[in-house]
């Protein structure tokens, strides 16, 4: 099955790209797909402990199973502004 990942911040930085095509196996989970990410960056599992994970714009914990179609953010926390 293919997913699209949309990386942010410091993660595209790390990837190089904002928005990669990866072929899964069929029953992977958002889990599954952060591993590949680490091996083929490893500097990436640095920040991984920070990152939150979306499916398809909600939310999601790395065991949630993904489908053929799916739209996966990568999203390192984000800080800074104002105090207004």
């Amino acid at each position: 099955m293919r997913v699209t990942v949309k990386l942010f911040a410091a993660a595209r930085a790390i990837v190089g790209q904002g928005e990669v095509s990866i072929e899964l196996k069929e029953g992977s989970t958002v889990g599954d797909l952060m591993e590949h990410f680490f091996t083929r960056h490893p500097e990436l599992k640095g920040i991984a402990g920070s990152l939150l994970l979306a499916v398809n714009r909600e939310f999601a914990e790395r065991s949630v199973n993904l489908q053929e179609g799916d739209e996966v953010g990568v999203m390192p926390p984000v800080s800074g502004g104002t105090d207004a």
